[in-house]
């Protein structure tokens, strides 16, 4: 689910280290919201981030 439909921006992953330098797994996730736009004329439930929503890529319903 944590993906947008227009860009594709996913999540990521990488490791966090301590201040003691122990190192553990750990996922960076987008701001993705789950707007009403309109896709192919129609309107639709779509999962967005909001770099999308921001730049205009996205024509709200």
């Amino acid at each position: 689910m944590a993906k947008c439909e227009v860009c594709g921006k996913g999540v990521t992953f990488g490791i966090k280290v301590s201040h003691s330098h122990r190192r553990t797994n750990r996922c960076w996730k987008p701001n993705v919201k789950r707007v009403k736009a309109v896709v192919n004329g129609t309107p639709t439930h779509v999962y967005v981030c909001s770099r999308c929503l921001r730049s205009g890529k996205v024509e709200r319903a």
